[in-house]
């Protein structure tokens, strides 16, 4: 069988991709699909909608937590500026600049981690609740 199949100009690559049968479009993992890139395109070429999907956080949550991002980052600066300016005598130029970037950048990552945080708690209570009914996976060891 497999010279029928080179005879006709098809080789054994092209009965099955590499990474998983034949009619296989995505890995599962768990209850979630693997989505091929080109997939999601073609979909929105042929007219798909390219909405958030509805277990995502608001567009104003996305709004705020960068807001205060960029709040932390200018008050941390400031804070920084302050110890820098409190801590030096003298020609200080260098370390109030030094100061300053160090209190913004920290300040910033802060509450980054925090904004981030809360943004994947909003999505997790938008989730829908899993059925009581469904079979429970067994737990792995």
């Amino acid at each position: 069988m497999p010279d029928d199949d080179l005879e006709q100009g098809r080789s054994p690559e092209d009965e099955a991709p590499a990474d998983g049968p034949p009619g296989d479009e995505g890995t599962i993992v768990g209850e979630v699909h693997a989505v091929d890139p080109g997939d999601v395109a073609a979909a929105a070429a042929a007219g798909g909608s390219r909405e958030a999907p509805p277990q995502m956080p608001s567009r104003t949550a996305f709004f705020l937590a960068f807001g205060a991002v960029v709040a932390a980052g200018l008050f941390g600066g400031i804070i920084g500026y302050g110890l820098a300016d409190v801590g030096c005598t003298g020609d200080c130029e260098g370390s109030k600049l030094f100061g300053t970037l160090i209190g913004s950048t920290v300040a910033a990552g802060g509450i980054g981690i925090v904004a981030v945080l809360v943004l994947r708690a909003m999505a997790e209570w938008k989730r829908n609740p899993r059925d009581p009914n469904a079979p429970r996976q067994p737990k792995r060891s």
